[in-house]
């Protein structure tokens, strides 16, 4: 079984369900089987980081870059719906990952900000940081 992990990862998954259903231990890649566990927990705190990252871009781009404002203005709320919309579906998915997003959100808040600076596209005044509360508000546009 440890062989196929590495040659046909689908056949290997149909294989290892098929010992879990038949609670077959001899047949169980352990190593690789908790290697993938570990990283599907890892795979939804990217997701939730990197759709949180594009929120609060999206929403900093809606509040002051007014050039291309009239412009975008529609499609920068569709983008900010549709990123709470998946941060709340991982967050239902998985509510202990709540308390991991309140523990990160000003680290990644600040990195983001920091990001948008960096990058010049648009003036980013001095302002008062957005909650979390906020961000996640289906009212909040900036």
């Amino acid at each position: 079984m440890n062989k196929l992990y590495g040659k046909d990862f689908n056949l290997w998954l149909e294989e290892i369900a098929i010992a879990i259903k038949n609670r077959d231990v001899s047949k169980m890649d352990w190593d690789n089987l908790l290697e993938e566990i570990e990283d599907m927990g890892a795979s939804q705190k990217r997701a939730l980081r990197s759709y949180l990252n594009r929120l609060i871009e999206q929403i900093f781009k809606l509040k002051y870059w007014t050039s291309e404002r009239d412009r975008n203005r529609n499609n920068w709320r569709l983008e900010i719906t549709n990123f709470r919309r998946e941060i709340k579906s991982i967050l239902e998915d998985s509510p202990s990952l709540n308390k991991y997003l309140a523990e990160n959100y000003l680290f990644w808040y600040d990195k983001s900000v920091k990001g948008l600076q960096k990058s010049k596209v648009f003036e980013l005044p001095n302002h008062q940081p957005i909650s979390l509360d906020e961000v996640l508000d289906d009212n909040y546009f900036g």
